[in-house]
């Protein structure tokens, strides 16, 4: 924060929200300039992407609604970058970097930190800051999420700390070095398999950022620099002003300022949480300890992802609207051990840490609040494509599509759940049919809510969603998922949501290779193993890589929420057994300047 104490000043309430309002505007044109000019899929239609505005000492200051696991974690690259470049940063410059040593969250996600100079001076007064999910940054599989992955060098390239433009000129050379040659020296590993997409939304970030610098330097000239930095401060003082509240209004509310969870990932592993307040001071200590050992696999988190779940939970359970900002983190204390899952290795892999990992922090930390019951804990991450390395070992230039599925959200205490959307830290899009169908060798047979998956109780849950998709042809298929093994919990006597199941649907083939029978008919509601005997139904686990022929399908049911409160005889069914239609229930507003262009393109026929 500035170095000048604003503390004994009190601020303008009008002030407060019009300065709150305008710093959450740049992010939002930043978030607009990003959608406009990126090209892939996953940017530009899926919205996988975050825009946010830091201070001078890398703290959050404000963001648009954009993606939670993203937007919590992002202060920790901002202060990494700080450390290493604070002494040769100049106008111009724009920073690069995805390593979870260095405050990443798993490698597709790539940030880019430009630095707000004063006019005229060398004194950096904000930092902008856009991180976006790219589809394929090389690695052992296209789309760069390997279910198998066991250390980072499988999961794609690495990026500590690289200025892809320095005073104003970009490093065309320096990046290709870094995605291409780079991964690929590992053993299995191929560089960036679509660099062309890549270095092109690189540059729309590098845009996003720009925006954002001339909003600010305007914001700067409205007010002038004093002001602008004094609500700056009272932003973050009014989020930690409210999480204060909060944390006095649950002790009381629960009548104890102790309180715990634990929850399992499908592995076994646990994540326990034990949560001291201090009434008096509002204050409280997150212990993680307790929680399972580093794990083989990549469902470690860093330990900004660990930030993130948490920042978001507080965010989301004040009822104040306010910025989410770093004041969110003051009052806590968060202790996590070293060398466990939340806090790896530097070579553990991480790459399903960040997606699935941090959901179920999520559903820890709201379970202790008694605040809801779970949501699906997943995020069913899909990819697959095609490119890497031939028989030979050379280098194959080819494409990978990674998409995640929405679920049921869990319901609480006067609410259902929420059908067939992404929950808590995702916050993304499907892509749409037509896209993908066009761009890339797939079908979508079915997309729509799955019956039964959602948990019975007084307030039930949101149903999961099933997603079937065709090959048409020979490709690389991976599914990253959780809450296979281990339902979303009910709360307050709510019934579990439904397990998810990923299933390949395989094809029978002749001695040629050819597809017996050539084509299998569509019917909606029935699936192609049910319309002919000699389809394969295999259950492929929650994690997994296929060789997928042409003609075959994979079959993804996702989770649905867990209910809340003891299911009422004669209320909304009449038996557990035969549970009611579930009204689907819109709980949230979009709301925004990107809502508002959505409406508008709605309006006007898209144009």
């Amino acid at each position: 924060m500035p170095s000048q104490d604003f503390s004994s000043k009190r601020a303008d309430p009008i002030l407060l929200t019009l300065f709150a309002n305008r710093f959450m505007s740049v992010a939002e044109a930043m978030g607009r300039s990003l959608q406009q000019t990126s090209i892939s899929t996953n940017i530009k239609e899926r919205l996988d992407f975050s825009c946010a505005l830091f201070a001078p000492d890398g703290d959050l200051v404000a963001n648009a609604p954009f993606i939670p696991i993203h937007l919590g974690s992002m202060s920790f690259a901002v202060k990494y970058q700080m450390r290493l470049h604070a002494a040769d940063l100049q106008e111009g410059d724009v920073l690069m970097t995805n390593s979870p040593h260095a405050g990443g969250s798993h490698l597709p996600d790539i940030t880019l930190i430009t630095p707000v100079f004063l006019p005229g001076t060398q004194d950096v007064i904000f930092f902008t800051a856009s991180r976006g999910h790219h589809a394929d940054i090389g690695g052992i599989l296209p789309g760069s999420m390997p279910p198998t992955s066991t250390n980072i060098f499988e999961e794609g390239a690495e990026v500590v700390s690289f200025k892809i433009v320095d005073a104003g000129v970009f490093d065309q050379k320096g990046l290709h070095e870094r995605m291409l040659d780079a991964p690929a020296r590992y053993p299995g590993s191929s560089g960036c398999r679509n660099i062309r997409d890549v270095e092109s939304d690189l540059k729309a970030q590098i845009a996003a950022n720009h925006k954002g610098v001339q909003l600010i330097h305007q914001i700067v000239e409205d007010y002038g620099l004093a002001t602008v930095q004094e609500y700056m401060y009272h932003i973050r003082a009014n989020a930690e002003a409210a999480v204060r509240r909060l944390l006095r209004d649950t002790a009381a509310r629960l009548g104890t300022p102790e309180l715990s969870a634990t929850d399992y990932l499908d592995d076994g592993s646990p994540i326990v949480l034990k949560i001291r307040i201090d009434e008096k001071s509002g204050g409280a200590v997150f212990d993680f300890s307790g929680t399972g050992c580093e794990v083989r696999g990549n469902l470690n988190a860093p330990v900004s992802v660990v930030h993130s779940a948490i920042i978001y939970c507080m965010r989301a359970m004040l009822d104040v609207d306010i910025p989410l900002n770093a004041g969110c983190l003051v009052p806590l204390d968060i202790r996590i051990p070293l060398d466990s899952l939340l806090a790896p290795s530097r070579t553990a892999a991480v790459c399903g840490g960040n997606v699935l990992t941090s959901q179920r922090i999520v559903d820890v930390v709201l379970r202790a609040f008694s605040a809801c019951a779970a949501s699906q804990g997943c995020t069913n991450n899909l990819t697959f494509g095609a490119g890497g390395r031939d028989a030979d070992g050379k280098v194959v230039p080819g494409w990978g599509y990674y998409e995640t599925i929405a679920g049921g959200s869990g319901a609480g205490p006067g609410w259902h759940g929420t059908s067939g959307v992404h929950t808590h830290i995702t916050n993304t899009r499907i892509g749409d049919v037509e896209i993908l169908e066009r761009r890339y060798p797939v079908l979508l047979h079915r997309f729509g809510l799955r019956s039964g998956s959602a948990g019975a109780g007084k307030f039930r849950g949101g149903e999961g969603v099933v997603r079937e998709l065709e090959f048409l042809e020979d490709l690389q298929v991976s599914i990253l998922s959780e809450r296979r093994t281990r339902q979303p919990y009910g709360l307050a006597g709510g019934g579990p949501g439904g397990l998810g199941v990923n299933t390949w649907l395989k094809r029978p083939r002749d001695a040629d290779g050819d597809l017996h029978p050539p084509a299998l008919p569509l019917v909606d509601g029935a699936d192609a193993a049910g319309l002919n005997p000699a389809v394969r139904r295999i259950n492929v686990g929650g994690k997994a890589t296929l060789r997928m022929g042409r003609g075959d399908r994979l079959l993804i049911e996702t989770p649905g929420g867990g209910g809340w409160g003891a299911h009422e005889q004669g209320r909304v069914g009449k038996s557990e057994e035969e549970p009611p239609s579930l009204e689907h229930v819109k709980a949230w507003a979009a709301r925004g300047s990107l809502a508002e262009r959505e409406a508008a393109q709605g309006a006007f026929g898209g144009f």
